[in-house]
């Protein structure tokens, strides 16, 4: 056991990290196959390994911890930045990560890993405890941008119901790089319900209102066969009252809770 200790400090670790460690190639794929056998670790997938606390069987890190080792640009988003920040309304076991090298999903300890292509190249913070994630404001513009195949609306609007305060600027940030007309017609129509919880300004949703052209849009597919209206000012087909999905689910999403 005399590589365990240091493989439990490091938590999830590579081939790589055992060689350094060992000084040798041959004595790594050693110690790898013996501690695979022994308990001692698990392979998460090809050449990313956990090491496993003996007293419960368990990996020594959290799945944000796993999903942040899985290559070297990875970093949690969307809905599970929501969760690691404890802003998640249901436990998902998709495990959502932003990486610019793609990767295939897996299964490991009961989550399903899912490779998101990241849309920006900002926003992304280490945390002490080893975990890349986008910022607060990133993740809540990601959401809404992807709500559609990640997460669903009716869990964003929960998410968003239990969030503090934002930082405009940031968020406007975003969505400037972003460059996209429907992400500020959704951000602000969405946003401006939680207008006085999330300390957002008049200001906010006037320059989210001037980025608009004339076209009107639907807020999410499939809208049109459902009972819907027309806002005026973000020119978009929405439901008749948004936040009755809260309670009631909308039925295109409803698979996602």
């Amino acid at each position: 056991m005399k590589y365990y200790k240091p493989l439990l400090r490091k938590g999830c670790f590579t081939r790589h990290n055992v060689v350094k460690m060992s000084g040798n190639q041959n004595t790594a794929s050693s110690i790898i196959r013996n501690y695979l056998k022994k308990g001692y670790i698990q392979s998460v997938k090809r050449n990313l390994y956990v090491a496993v606390d003996l007293i419960d069987d368990e990996p020594i890190v959290n799945r944000y911890v796993i999903a942040s080792s899985l290559t070297d640009s990875a970093y949690i988003s969307h809905h599970t930045a929501l969760a690691y920040y404890g802003y998640a309304n249901q436990v998902f076991y998709d495990v959502y990560v932003s990486s610019e090298k793609r990767f295939h999903d897996f299964e490991f300890g009961g989550f399903t890993y899912r490779y998101v292509m990241p849309r920006l190249d900002i926003g992304v913070v280490e945390k002490p405890d080893g975990v890349k994630v986008t910022d607060l404001e990133r993740t809540i513009i990601d959401s809404i941008n992807d709500f559609e195949r990640i997460g669903g609306l009716e869990e964003l609007l929960r998410c968003l119901e239990i969030i503090p305060y934002v930082n405009e600027a940031k968020l406007l940030m975003y969505l400037k790089c972003y460059n996209k007309q429907i992400l500020f017609q959704k951000t602000g129509y969405i946003l401006e319900y939680f207008k006085d919880s999330l300390k957002l300004s008049d200001a906010f949703f006037k320059t989210c209102a001037a980025a608009i052209a004339k076209s009107v849009r639907y807020l999410y597919r499939g809208l049109d066969k459902e009972n819907a209206t027309y806002n005026k000012r973000w020119r978009l087909i929405v439901p008749t009252n948004l936040m009755a999905i809260i309670s009631e689910g909308v039925g295109e999403f409803a698979w996602l809770r």
